[in-house]
Order: C-alpha cells, then structure tokens, then sequence
C-alpha cells in the first residue's frame, strides 16, 4: 500500500524532510515505526506521537489509511 508519511519539528529534521511517500506491506503502526527507525537511526533518539489520518493512535493500531503524520512533543501554555 501506498502510504504518505508526515514529519513535524525535530522529527522533520531528524529526517530532512517533511513529507515522503513510501510503498509499505507491514501491517501496524509498530511495523513502520521499525522501518523507519532503520532508515533514520537518529529517530530512536526522538520521543514522538503518531497520527493517521489526523487521529492520534497507539503502535498496536493497525494500518487503515494513506496518511501517517510523526508528531513530536507538543508544549502549551
């Protein structure tokens, strides 16, 4: 499945770039977080949240849709 990949902040630094579209066959968010950790090995460093199609999930979270955004902290106030 063709599934867009989104990179916010120190995330989007981390892989110098803010958006990639990738080819993938895993099925859970753990899956491509693996696969990304092994062509960004900086980003294992990196505390981040994950979103598809705009809702925060969990790693168990299975793959449904075209869009994976990697979030990194947020700060308020």
């Amino acid at each position: 499945m063709i599934i867009t990949i989104k990179y916010f902040g120190l995330i989007a630094e981390v892989t110098s770039q803010e958006e990639e579209t990738i080819d993938f066959s895993g099925n859970t968010i753990a899956d491509i977080i693996n696969f990304l950790n092994s062509k960004y090995p900086d980003l294992k460093n990196k505390d981040f949240q994950v979103a598809q199609n705009q809702e925060l999930i969990s790693e168990k979270t299975k793959i449904t849709g075209q869009e994976i955004a990697l979030l990194p902290p947020f700060s308020g106030g």
